[in-house]
């Protein structure tokens, strides 16, 4: 009689798990990550060549080494929070958050620090490192205003969840407007307003909020606005009023955008080959990038800084829960409304009110919490599947 043949299974090998490594890299989001990395070694390599052909006098070896430095902070802090589930980080806001709002409040002491051409005194001086608390306040807000949306959710649109909702929301803002830096002031009312209407707001309070508009402008036009401020602004509507002042960093700046014409003088051409424009390093880097790079360069800068915008946004609703969609709102809110504030400055469509472009613009302070930002959506991408979950 025949007997049926059964292979046998001793001598078949186990698959191997994959190593810690490789689920990692699996699980991360590797577009995102390097076309940040793309755009900070194009901040680096611009830098340098401000140093180089001496084009600021301000600008020295200390900013690109300082925004290499950065960067690499910046990247280590991506790899750290990506690994860590982001609900385990929204969770220990009792203990950023309070570090966040002090920090904050010792810009009104003797520690806080008005830089030189600033209008507002935002910065804290330590002595051995100067620092700009609000950028850390920003990322405390993202996840502890995304942790309440959670948990509130349901109840959100009660008049009472809904105050409560906007105490949290105007507390970091009116902070930020008391220092003087309304700039950064938009950036966390646009945050506020992203995450609330992501949260699906009723139409009640949305239309309450467009009657409001008209009488919010004339109360911050009469009583929160300085003359320079508002001289700011006049200059947008009529053009040409005050181009030895108030109009001169722009006009410089459009300026250089166009003396690079398609493809730019280039990186390394010489002073006398750039339109010299003030701050160029960091509020007008755009200029600088126009006029090296030309309007190829410029369209290319804008594409990947909307490829990052973007790519937050669908991580974001490719999230396993609301929590981490309104991380990734708060977080893609911010970059943004920095895009458009930036670019909008150098083009004159919007007024000078100090906001840096992410990941572009020198300030290392500025660069590492964006990576952070970063950091804390592919935490959100990394954790969304159960296989490649880490901790």
């Amino acid at each position: 009689m025949n007997r049926q043949y059964t292979p046998s299974l001793r001598g078949k090998k186990k698959e191997k798990e994959p190593s810690w490594f490789l689920q990692y890299w699996r699980g991360l989001d590797k577009s995102l990550l390097l076309a940040a990395v793309l755009c900070s070694g194009l901040s680096i390599l611009l830098l340098y060549s401000i140093w180089q052909n001496g084009i600021s006098s301000a600008v020295g070896a200390s900013y690109y080494r300082t925004q290499l430095l950065s960067c690499g902070l910046g990247l280590a802090c991506v790899i750290t929070l990506s690994i860590v589930d982001y609900h385990k980080i929204a969770r220990l806001w009792f203990l950023y958050a309070p570090i966040a709002l002090v920090l904050t409040l010792l810009c009104f002491t003797a520690l806080g620090h008005k830089r030189a051409g600033a209008d507002d005194q935002a910065w804290l001086n330590l002595g051995f490192i100067q620092f700009q608390p609000s950028e850390v306040l920003k990322l405390a807000f993202i996840l502890t205003f995304a942790l309440h949306l959670a948990k509130d959710e349901d109840n959100m649109n009660k008049p009472l969840h809904m105050l409560l909702l906007c105490v949290h929301g105007a507390i970091p803002t009116g902070l930020i407007a008391l220092q003087g830096d309304y700039g950064t002031a938009i950036v966390f009312a646009v945050i506020f307003l992203f995450m609330l209407f992501t949260a699906k707001i009723s139409w009640k309070y949305v239309l309450a909020f467009l009657v409001a508009i008209p009488v919010v402008l004339f109360a911050v036009w009469n009583f929160l606005l300085g003359e320079t401020h508002k001289k700011r602004i006049l200059v947008l509507i009529h053009p040409g009023t005050d181009p030895e002042n108030i109009e001169y960093q722009q006009d410089r700046g459009l300026e250089a955008l166009a003396h690079g014409k398609i493809f730019g003088v280039g990186l390394f051409s010489g002073k006398d080959s750039y339109v010299t424009v003030p701050e160029i390093h960091n509020d007008f880097m755009f200029a600088q990038v126009g006029q090296a790079l030309g309007f190829v360069g410029a369209l290319a800068v804008v594409l990947v800084l909307a490829f990052i915008c973007l790519k937050v946004l669908y991580d974001g609703h490719r999230a396993q829960d609301k929590l981490g969609l309104f991380v990734c709102t708060g977080v893609f809110s911010m970059l943004f409304i920095h895009c458009v504030m930036n670019i909008g400055m150098v083009l004159k469509v919007a007024p000078v009110i100090g906001v840096p472009l992410p990941f572009i613009s020198a300030g290392g302070t500025a660069t590492v919490s964006m990576y952070i930002a970063l950091g804390l959506v592919i935490s959100t991408y990394t954790h969304n599947n159960k296989k490649y979950r880490i901790y």
